[in-house]
């Protein structure tokens, strides 16, 4: 196999839509608890819920094989590049949900209520809330590099990666 399944490629590419239409509603400091952005809150979590068969399928073996194996490093590079993308995938998230918590505000999913993760205060929503906004801002560099370095196998190695997540690519 030389590609993902389509169903991987799918939610590849929605997940990453998704990040950054959470990153562009993103509503930050005194005007989250005043003005919430609730499309933020939806699209968030579902971030979170489409995560889990992410995970699922690449321990399952779902991906293809690599047809030419890199350098070691560039093979740890990768693996630890991925591993931060998956743990800020679901950090986001729940951090987020912790984070709205903290400010009161009740967060549902194509409209199920969910239950609160924390006590609600008056004043700031805690470090929490900071970690969460840096990350938001980190996972999308994070994106980009991932991005550029595909880009780079592709037209500097010329190993074909970009065809693997590809979904206007022809089936093997």
């Amino acid at each position: 196999m030389h590609r993902y399944p389509q169903i991987t490629i799918a939610i590849h590419w929605l997940t990453a839509v998704l990040v950054v239409v959470a990153w562009f509603t993103a509503v930050g400091g005194r005007h989250a608890r005043t003005d919430p952005s609730y499309v933020h809150f939806t699209v968030g979590l579902a971030v979170l819920l489409l995560v889990i068969p992410r995970l699922v399928a690449r321990w399952l073996g779902a991906g293809p094989r690599i047809e030419d194996p890199q350098k070691r490093w560039l093979d740890l590079a990768a693996r630890a590049g991925h591993t931060v993308l998956y743990a800020l995938l679901i950090a986001l998230p729940l951090s987020g949900w912790y984070a709205a918590s903290r400010l009161g505000l009740s967060v549902s999913i194509f409209g199920i209520g969910l239950p609160s993760l924390a006590t609600p205060v008056q004043g700031a929503p805690g470090e929490i809330a900071d970690l969460h906004e840096t990350g938001g801002t980190l996972i999308l560099w994070l994106a980009g590099l991932h991005a550029l370095i595909a880009l780079w196998h592709q037209f500097v190695l010329k190993d074909r990666t970009l065809e693997r997540m590809n979904p206007l690519a022809s089936p093997d």
